[in-house]
């Protein structure tokens, strides 16, 4: 953890969220982040709050909620507490859509492990036919 006062690099960002310095660029372009303070240099500086928003577009984005969606909710989030309904029924939606998409992943999983099954039966039926289809060295014939 850094310290409250602790200001990171574009690139040290990068390391830490394993972002590209591109994606952390356009997540501000676009209104992700709230325009990350400069250097006197005019370099970007972090700070341990844009980290923690960070985290948690990384987990929308992980879990699928589009950038449109991730928009909609960033900008409701900067309209303050009288927003919580609504910011709550925009996660309470993409929950869904997650636990709807685990669904569908543990039905494809099944069929995957059907078919892992299928392919090692297969193969120690074959090695117990190629067992049986040797001849001890003892009775072959010179």
């Amino acid at each position: 953890m850094i310290g409250m006062n602790t200001e990171l690099t574009i690139q040290q960002v990068a390391e830490r969220t394993g972002l590209s310095a591109h994606t952390l660029r356009y997540y501000e372009r676009v209104g992700l982040l709230d325009m990350v303070g400069r250097a006197s240099s005019g370099h970007r500086r972090y700070t341990e709050d844009d980290l923690s928003w960070l985290a948690f577009l990384m987990r929308l984005r992980a879990t699928g909620m589009p950038i449109r969606q991730m928009l909609e909710y960033t900008r409701l989030r900067r309209q303050g507490s009288t927003t919580s309904t609504q910011r709550l029924a925009l996660l309470e939606e993409h929950q869904r859509a997650v636990l709807t998409h685990m669904q569908e992943l543990e039905q494809h999983l099944t069929v995957i492990e059907a078919k892992i099954d299928l392919y090692k039966r297969l193969i120690v039926d074959e090695n117990k036919s190629a067992v049986l289809d040797t001849v001890p060295a003892e009775t072959a014939v010179s």
